[in-house]
């Protein structure tokens, strides 16, 4: 994988001292670095140019971030009737955008900033975390980082993961989660990270990764990265998602469930999720303007009742129950296993028994992190 390089860095004054502003620095030694008072100029330029999304990318801002940082999932909304099965997260961002180019990645349509931002203020993070941990000393939570850019792909310059792994570690009631489609695993290794950080793939069969996931870290590199952090200790965990439909899908998702086993084995698993590919109309038409030779937004999606189009219901329910079964086989019921923004119905389909609330989902995966340890 070819490590991000901007062309220009824009830095706020409000965070030139900041340990992430010289972490970065450091590593662009012959960078253009120009000082800004405020994103909002960048913002108000961009209205007038509107670059072009990978132009957008080419520029590294790095800010102060204003509002809180931590937050439910977006996953668990409530729209009246059109809730769907979750999974009780919560997230942190660090940073916003990604300059990896998955064809189907939501951010394109959803972000209205071109550039990418990394929010140098994460002390400001590290103390609102500290604060919300403290006050709930009894409740578990389940922290994630990859709401709105990839956990991973900019840490090679930021730094960010190691003052993370360090304060997770000494929580005892969370667990944070880096969620990649990178292998930059290198800062992670060799950390005190005490079981409290679990290292996740998002992961689909090669034929996917070539033709949809542009600038990702090959599959091959993704489980190699998962294999260095397994040996060194962390829980590793899956995101199967999008789940694509195509001739031979079947083959293809069965040999990546076999190999995810062979490299790292059932008792290293902590958790597999798997999300059936969705979109929003204006993200379906972001796709073919931007990526006219994917199929992907050309395939039978129809509206749901949340507003995004995915396949029909069968479509869904035999694709995950098939997955589920080659998971079971290799696992041998070791391994938790999660539809992401899925309806009750097919959950129910799927898993069978009661729909469970989004506490349970997240307390059996939690428990079964602890079964690891």
């Amino acid at each position: 994988m070819t490590p991000y390089r901007p062309d220009r860095v824009y830095l706020e004054r409000s965070v030139r001292d900041s340990r992430v502003s010289r972490t970065v620095l450091e590593q662009l030694p012959d960078v253009p670095v120009v000082q800004i008072d405020s994103t909002e100029e960048l913002l108000e330029q961009a209205r007038f140019e509107t670059p072009t999304i990978p132009r957008g990318k080419r520029s590294l801002i790095l800010a102060r971030h204003e509002g809180r940082f931590f937050k439910p999932c977006p996953a668990g909304e409530v729209r009246g009737e059109s809730r769907n099965v979750c999974c009780n997260y919560f997230v942190v961002n660090y940073a916003s955008n990604c300059h990896l180019e998955c064809s189907y990645c939501y951010l394109q349509a959803y972000l209205n900033f071109p550039h990418l931002v990394v929010y140098a203020n994460l002390d400001d993070l590290l103390e609102e975390l500290d604060q919300v941990l403290s006050a709930s000393p009894d409740t578990p939570f389940r922290i994630g980082t990859g709401e709105l850019a990839d956990s991973l792909a900019l840490d090679p310059l930021t730094g960010c993961s190691v003052p993370l792994v360090e304060f997770f570690a000494s929580r005892p009631n969370a667990l944070l989660e880096f969620k990649t489609k990178s292998n930059c695993v290198d800062r992670l290794l060799g950390l005190d990270h005490r079981g409290r950080t679990v290292v996740s793939w998002s992961l689909n069969p090669r034929f996917v990764q070539r033709s949809e996931e542009h600038k990702t870290a090959t599959i091959d590199e993704r489980l190699a990265a998962a294999r260095r952090v397994a040996e060194d200790g962390y829980p590793v965990a899956f995101h199967l998602d999008p789940l694509v439909h195509y001739p031979g899908w079947e083959r293809d998702y069965r040999e990546l469930v076999d190999e995810i086993y062979d490299r790292i084995g059932a008792a290293g698993v902590a958790w597999i999720s798997l999300g059936a590919l969705r979109m929003t109309r204006r993200l379906r038409d972001v796709m073919r303007r931007r990526f006219p030779s994917s199929p992907l937004a050309l395939g039978e999606l129809v509206p749901c009742e949340d507003g995004k189009l995915r396949y029909v219901k069968p479509i869904r329910r035999r694709m995950y129950r098939e997955v589920l079964g080659w998971i079971e086989r290799r696992a041998g019921g070791r391994t938790p296993v999660y539809a992401c923004m899925e309806r009750p119905e097919v959950w129910r389909s799927v898993f069978g028994g009661e729909i469970p609330s989004d506490q349970a989902v997240g307390e059996e995966l939690v428990s079964n992190l602890v079964t690891l340890r």
